[in-house]
């Protein structure tokens, strides 16, 4: 296709990254599944160390957050970038090793962590040489990303680049402030804090990592595929504009509401409340704004299946940013914390917004990055709806499961005894641990399935090429 000199979009490493955010979300799943089997059967372990849920549960984590999501945030901000500012992507060979420095970390973490090599640092788990390449990488990342903008040849910056950038500045600071440690050996080192400031720094990361990498980014990711696929510009782009501002400043102060009840301080708990309750609002914003592009165009999702992952993607953003709010007030968090009930806020926010969107973003992108149509419609319809039974069962097992839990570990006797053991509430929780089971499974079953439509896609595909588009005025 590329037969003149004119220069093309740099599409190699967007296809690389795109191809294992498939590979990574099939993994992640994986591992995922066989820990919510040892739950309801706990034989599953095996009796082996590195196949215990201590060992497994970080794994899970890692992988889906930093290997599949991180995969389709790299994936897709790459594709957005050059498109929206019409030229190819800055430091080509830089771009490149981000694409083989991020996955050497993943399969550095998949060794480390089933040894017990750990921080035990919760998202951070990673010890200190891993930490180092991350940062080395995010730095080559940043450097790709702003170098492409500062080159652009269009004036305006669209939104979609705003949540990038502001992800990726606000992750790098986030990743190394967490991450200063005192290495005692190559594969163990201390926090250089201590007591309740490491946990206070630690859940400044570890929310933010949701606030950043988990929604920020993906934010990003909602904001070009979605008037894309559905050929309608943003329902307000002054509404884009006042989220993005709104949402950075608040998020970033929210982390304390994983300490309520601890040694931090009263008023930090309280502040973290406070900043939660009021995150509610850009959250809500940037839902409506997704959800409202469709203005118009609502028939389209009766036939577009892509579209139904973009826009059901967006809703469950919307119920897991009313959830998280609400759990952190105090006496509703009284209730829920250290039960499943967060467990099942967590996986509506992870299955439901950054898996569905990260899917419906690859729809989008496989065909336009080998050339060719995607093998089946009609899969990635049956995905959708497994995608969204698997979801529904996992959370409202979770969901049930936690509240009950939390009542049981409060309920006492006239005369202040509790009335059950902990045993008994482990018991009761069975039933839905196997609930939860057949959803992540039934959820699991459609990522291989979209894997198998990739697949058949680019195998009769070939990498395509596209032209920089030259500014239209």
């Amino acid at each position: 296709m590329n037969t003149t000199s004119q220069e093309t979009y740099n599409y190699t490493v967007v296809r690389q990254f795109a191809l294992m955010t498939v590979v990574w979300g099939v993994v992640g799943m994986l591992v995922g599944v066989l820990i919510a089997a040892q739950l309801v059967w706990p034989a599953l372990n095996f009796d082996t160390a590195w196949l215990t849920f201590g060992r497994l549960r970080p794994l899970h984590t890692n992988a889906v957050i930093f290997a599949f999501g991180g995969s389709a945030l790299f994936c897709t901000s790459y594709y957005v970038v050059q498109r929206t500012c019409h030229v190819r992507l800055a430091f080509g060979p830089l771009a490149a090793f981000t694409f083989w420095g991020w996955n050497l970390v993943i399969v550095l973490a998949a060794i480390t962590l089933p040894l017990g090599i750990t921080t035990t640092k919760e998202y951070a788990e990673l010890e200190w040489p891993i930490d180092i390449l991350i940062a080395v990488v995010w730095v080559a990342y940043a450097i790709v990303f702003f170098g492409t903008i500062l080159k652009r040849r269009i004036k305006h910056i669209y939104v979609a680049n705003w949540f990038f950038g502001g992800f990726i500045l606000t992750v790098a600071i986030l990743h190394i402030f967490n991450n200063l440690e005192v290495p005692v050996s190559m594969t163990k080192s201390y926090s250089i804090y201590a007591g309740v400031q490491d946990a206070m720094v630690q859940w400044w990361y570890g929310h933010n990592a949701v606030g950043f990498f988990l929604t920020a980014g993906f934010l990003g990711i909602m904001y070009y595929f979605i008037p894309k696929q559905a050929n309608r510009p943003v329902y307000s782009y002054r509404l884009s504009v006042v989220h993005f501002w709104a949402l950075i400043f608040t998020y970033i102060w929210a982390g304390p509401h994983h300490l309520h009840y601890t040694a931090l301080p009263d008023w930090a708990q309280s502040l973290g409340m406070v900043f939660s309750i009021v995150l509610l609002a850009p959250s809500w914003g940037g839902m409506i704004n997704g959800i409202m592009t469709l203005s118009g165009a609502w028939h389209k999702l009766r036939t577009d299946p892509i579209l139904k992952f973009l826009i059901v993607s967006v809703s469950f953003y919307g119920m897991s940013t009313f959830e998280g709010p609400m759990m952190s007030i105090k006496t509703v968090n009284a209730l829920s914390h250290y039960t499943d009930w967060t467990i099942g806020h967590v996986h509506s926010g992870a299955l439901g917004w950054v898996g569905m969107v990260s899917m419906g973003a690859l729809y989008y992108l496989i065909p336009r990055l080998y050339g060719r149509e995607i093998y089946s419609v009609k899969l990635i319809d049956l995905h959708f709806w497994m995608a969204t039974i698997g979801i529904v069962l996992y959370i409202t097992a979770m969901w049930i499961s936690g509240i009950m839990q939390g009542l049981m570990w409060r309920a006492v006797n006239e005369d202040g005894t509790l009335i059950y053991s902990f045993v008994e509430t482990v018991e009761a929780m069975h039933p839905y641990y196997l609930v939860r089971f057949l959803g992540g499974l039934i959820y699991l079953s459609g990522m291989l399935l979209m894997a198998y439509n990739v697949f058949m896609t680019v195998a009769r595909g070939k990498a395509a090429e596209a032209p920089v588009l030259a500014p239209a005025h």
